[in-house]
């Protein structure tokens, strides 16, 4: 590798806006975040599904997956 035109990889902070802190290593330092694993619906279970005109209710109904 050439040496000069690399960027310095070293240890940094990443802060979500709900207040987790997470150590790694990037090129940039101190990374903020809007949403992370920690308060994404995702992740952590709280989706919530949009049912537009009884689409869902009609896939369901369709394969037999009555919940």
């Amino acid at each position: 590798m050439k040496a000069g035109i690399h960027p310095n990889y070293e240890q940094t902070t990443i802060r979500c806006a709900c207040g987790a802190v997470y150590n790694t290593g990037s090129t940039k330092k101190n990374i903020t975040v809007e949403i992370c694993a920690n308060c994404h619906p995702f992740y952590t279970g709280k989706q919530k599904l949009v049912d537009t005109s009884g689409r869902v209710d009609k896939f369901n109904k369709r394969y037999n997956l009555n919940k």
